[in-house]
């Protein structure tokens, strides 16, 4: 039986954020990070930038954390090994090679993967989805000798792969079930803003359209779609999503959801547990509601607000988070609850015909979310409205007009 101080199951950012900042303070508390990959803390930001796929950077780059710095904060880590069973009241850990790790505290910081794909011949090389460093490999090595690609489903992924294809040579066409890019998360006039600067670089879009088989031998050399139409490819980045693996946790009695569900501390349902980044399903103190969410400076910032309450400081995370993307001369911005549901009020601001799109959601006339397209300036301002819970109910009308400062409403 190994027995350590704080265990942490995950080593990506949130995992491994939570163990500089268990460190910091307790310079004797044993630390151990399981991860089920054989890497490494890398970049997962950089594994969809065009200058990390086309080789214009160099590859080490990727690394965020030197093998030596293991060693010299004392943190045990263990590689391609995954959690199999989770005892609460015995405060035990089972790997999936039989080891048993006794725990005072748990981080469950697991992360997402990407969903698995279906389709017939579905398991041919080239078909690929892009979650791990693994995964950025594989595509590297295709790219160099494929002359048409096929991204499947709209999104962050698709749209930042067809940048990088284009720009290697490759034609590309883009499969999605909607009818315009990223349906329903954002209204038509944001996804045609997207497809106009997609279409503009050479990315082919079949709209409602699906995959009913993939062709070839070993290697993908095509699909066919449920229409009966014939595409040729030798590469086939599949984006449909994310889903977590938690039948293990939910076995324990750790109380899941889609994720893992936690409080504004980021504890779960069972003592002395926490959890952080794309797992957790957490009360958010600032929306006031019950939320997942995907992206780097969430699962960096709730890896510090866990460690920092593994600790026993007890601080309620706090973050209004936001994504962004560029490329193809066009911008993307998430920020807050995008989600748009019956009880709350979209109030558009900009226009196509501007050049400048976004949406301010609102719930109770106060801004809970926003989509952006070439609006990233406004980044910070939207950001600073959600968190101070502004009343907007008098300023429904100026917010609509780009030429409204949204800082002075601050």
């Amino acid at each position: 039986m190994n027995e350590v101080t704080y265990l942490i199951v995950g080593g990506g950012v949130a995992g491994t954020t939570a163990a500089e900042t268990l460190r910091a303070s307790d310079k004797e508390g044993s630390i151990a990070i399981v991860s089920d990959e054989p890497h490494r803390f890398y970049s997962r930001i950089l594994l969809s930038k065009p200058n990390f796929f086309l080789e214009k950077i160099p590859f080490d780059q990727i690394w965020l954390k030197e093998e030596s710095w293991y060693a010299q904060n004392r943190v045990a880590l263990l590689l391609g090994r995954q959690a199999a069973k989770l005892d609460p009241s015995g405060k035990i850990v089972t790997l999936d090679d039989g080891s048993q790790w006794r725990y005072r505290k748990l981080l469950l910081a697991v992360g997402t993967r990407a969903r698995k794909w279906g389709v017939p011949g579905a398991d041919k090389k080239g078909v690929l989805s892009l979650r791990t460093l693994d995964d950025a490999k594989e595509i590297i090595s295709r790219v160099k000798t494929a002359k048409q690609a096929i991204l499947i489903g709209s999104g962050f992924i698709s749209f930042e792969m067809a940048e990088m294809l284009r720009l290697a040579g490759v034609d590309v066409t883009l499969v999605i079930l909607e009818s315009y890019y990223w349906e329903p998360l954002l209204d038509e006039i944001s996804g045609r803003m997207i497809e106009k600067a997609l279409l503009a670089n050479g990315v082919k879009i079949r709209h409602k359209s699906e995959v009913a088989q993939i062709e070839g031998g070993e290697s993908v050399e095509g699909i066919i779609l449920k229409d009966g139409t014939k595409l040729p490819c030798q590469l086939i980045i599949a984006g449909i999503g994310v889903d977590c693996s938690l039948d293990w946790v939910k076995a324990s009695g750790v109380e899941t959801n889609r994720g893992i569900l936690a409080d504004e501390y980021l504890q779960t349902t069972a003592p002395d547990i926490w959890t952080a980044g794309d797992v957790a399903e957490f009360n958010d103190a600032i929306l006031g509601e019950r939320v997942q969410l995907g992206n780097w400076v969430n699962a960096q910032m709730q890896g510090r607000a866990a460690g920092a309450n593994m600790l026993g400081q007890k601080q309620p995370f706090r973050l209004v988070s936001f994504y962004t993307t560029q490329g193809f001369g066009i911008t993307i911005g998430f920020v807050g609850n995008v989600r748009v549901t019956p009880d709350r009020e979209v109030v558009p601001r900009g226009s196509a015909e501007e050049g400048k799109y976004g949406r301010l959601i609102l719930h109770q006339d106060k801004l809970v979310g926003a989509t952006l397209v070439n609006l990233a300036g406004e980044l910070g301002s939207v950001s600073k409205l959600i968190e101070k819970g502004t009343d907007l109910s008098a300023k429904k009308s100026e917010i609509s007009r780009l030429g409204t400062n949204l800082q002075v409403l601050l």
